[in-house]
């Protein structure tokens, strides 16, 4: 990435190109994905820990974290598809 970011005249004020750009990257993009990781987990597991406290045993079964990733990721990916299809038809008006 910093390589092509060099290559494309770009920078990131106050670090220098190079090795410390690479280094500079490598530190913000594992903190996000450390973000992300701890997200992923807590949005899986909390379905099991609410069955566990209010002692529905079939809770964890019905809204699993797994399933409702799946169900999210579906959501977000149909509204941006109709948004494109929006944006296409304000283009073929013109």
């Amino acid at each position: 990435i910093a390589e092509n970011l060099r290559k494309m005249g770009g920078f990131i004020p106050g670090v220098r190109p190079g090795k410390p750009t690479a280094s500079f990257l490598s530190i913000v993009l594992n903190r996000i994905l450390l973000v992300g990781a701890l997200f992923l987990g807590l949005i899986a597991t909390t379905p099991s820990i609410v069955g566990g406290i209010t002692k529905v045993p079939a809770f964890g079964f019905l809204v699993g974290g797994t399933s409702l990733l799946i169900v999210v990721s579906v959501v977000l990916e149909i509204v941006k598809q109709i948004k494109s299809q929006l944006e296409m038809r304000e283009y073929d008006a013109f």
